[in-house]
């Protein structure tokens, strides 16, 4: 397809003024960029996208304004460049200065599409039909303002596997493995891995550490009696509140969230850049004597 006319939607968010001014300063790039085509422009979170015929998404935020745009999209994910305008932007990688730069780059097709996992997950409720919700991230079960510990009885493909009695549990995706899982001393996975990580949230028992397993599992968590506030958070945006007896399953998605990348830019330079993670500590010489 180099060569032929590139065809974008842009979402950002009118009511936070800094997203709206920045998109203001950017749009011009867009306009003036030739072979690149403004298809539409989402500022409120209204745009249907199987009604879209643009190859790729234009994001302006932080990585919570990615988190949505999945959701938005649902089963019709295009490609997604992030533009930072967030505190982190681990997937929002480029900043506004770097943006007109990259026109160019996007007309010629010189970046490539890097496919993520995605997760579905639903509450099963006695006498009533939930919702499933599509995520990118992490499901976490919280105690939330209950402050109470409460059990949740983890399964694997309908296989007994433990109990975690503490202040939750987090199921994350390899890309969600650097947000709430990683503050909850879970480990950071690679992004091109299709596993899940389950993660206990301040475990009451010392020996329960987080599992790592395949994507192409479904994992159920069992909640048989529950303090009232214990709540389902879907990407750290979504709150279910939750009651005693409910399921919650988590599986692979249909679907698959597509981040646009350019050549030189890795998952370890991310790691280096947004964390620090420098690997060694910044030890000064030793005197002698």
């Amino acid at each position: 397809m180099s060569g032929s006319t590139l065809k974008i939607v842009v979402l950002a968010r009118s009511d936070v003024a800094h997203v709206r001014n920045a998109w203001e300063a950017l749009r011009p790039s867009i306009e003036q960029q030739t072979g690149l085509e403004l298809e539409a422009v989402d500022l409120g979170g209204g745009l249907d996208f199987t009604r879209v015929g643009a190859e790729l998404a234009v994001v302006l935020g932080g990585d919570g304004a990615i988190l949505r745009a999945c959701r938005q999209m649902g089963y019709n994910q295009l490609p997604i460049l992030g533009v930072n305008l967030g505190r982190l932007g681990f997937l929002a990688d480029i900043s506004p200065a770097e943006f007109a730069a990259t026109c160019p780059r996007l007309v010629a097709r010189d970046y490539k599409c890097v496919s993520h996992l995605m997760y579905s997950c639903q509450v099963k409720r006695a006498g009533s039909d939930q919702p499933t919700f599509l995520g990118l991230n992490e499901v976490a079960i919280s105690s939330g303002s209950s402050y109470h510990m409460f059990d949740v009885h983890l399964l694997i493909d309908h296989q007994t596997v433990t109990t975690y009695s503490g202040d939750g549990l987090i199921i994350s995706t390899p890309v969600g493995s650097t947000a709430h899982n990683l503050s909850a001393g879970g480990p950071i996975l690679s992004q091109n891995l299709q596993t899940f990580v389950i993660t206990p949230i301040c475990p009451h028992t010392i020996s329960v550490r987080p599992i790592v397993d395949s994507a192409d599992c479904v994992y159920t968590l069992q909640l048989n009696e529950i303090p009232a506030g214990v709540t389902l958070i879907v990407d750290g945006q979504l709150h279910v509140p939750l009651e005693s007896g409910d399921q919650i399953e988590v599986k692979r998605a249909p679907v698959s969230f597509q981040l646009v990348k350019f050549p030189g830019m890795s998952f370890y330079s991310t790691l280096h850049r947004k964390l620090g993670w420098g690997g060694q500590p910044n030890y000064q010489p030793r005197a002698d004597g």
